[in-house]
C-alpha cells in the first residue's frame, strides 16, 4: 500500500468515524441542541472568515496597470530592440 493509500484510507476511517459519531450526538443524547448550536456557529464562522479573508485581499492587492500603458511599454521594447539588433 502506497504512502497515499494509507492516508485515503486513514481519511475514510475517520470521516465515517466522525459521522457516526456527529449523528449519535445530534440524535441520542441530551446535548443534541448545543452541538447543533455549536456546528452552525462554526459553519456560519468559517464561512464570514473566508469573505473577511477574500475583502482584506482585495482591499490590499494594489490595482492592475491600465492596459493603456501595457500596450506603450510594449510598443517601447520593440522600438529598443529593434534599435539593438541593427
Amino acid at each position: 500500500m502506497s504512502k497515499d493509500q494509507a492516508i485515503g484510507l486513514i481519511l475514510l476511517i475517520v470521516g465515517v468515524f466522525g459521522t457516526l459519531l456527529y449523528g449519535w450526538l445530534v440524535f441520542l443524547t441530551q446535548w443534541s441542541m448545543v452541538v447543533l448550536q455549536l456546528t452552525g456557529f462554526v459553519a456560519v464562522a468559517a464561512i464570514l472568515a473566508i469573505v473577511s479573508w477574500i475583502g482584506y485581499t482585495m482591499a490590499t492587492t494594489p490595482p492592475p496597470k491600465p492596459i493603456e500603458d501595457i500596450e506603450s511599454e510594449l510598443k517601447e521594447e520593440e522600438k529598443t530592440s529593434e534599435t539593438a539588433t541593427q
